[in-house]
């Protein structure tokens, strides 16, 4: 058994890149199910807020509306 990544011989690291290879394929396959899942009739509207009146607030506690 090698404990070190600099001594591993060439199936160590076939073993690790392997192991990697599916753990990132498995979480992507998660992250895509997900969200596929994930729409279940909602939709999402556009707001429209609109300005008020400008507000400039000082150091004190007044507020000023011009």
């Amino acid at each position: 058994m090698n404990h070190s990544i600099y001594s591993a011989d060439r199936s160590t690291h076939l073993k690790i890149v392997v192991v990697a290879l599916v753990a990132g394929i498995a979480v992507a396959g998660f992250g895509i199910s997900a969200r596929i899942n994930s729409d279940d009739g909602y939709t999402q509207t556009a707001r429209v807020i609109k300005a008020g009146k400008p507000v400039t607030i000082t150091s004190s506690d007044m507020m000023v509306v011009r």
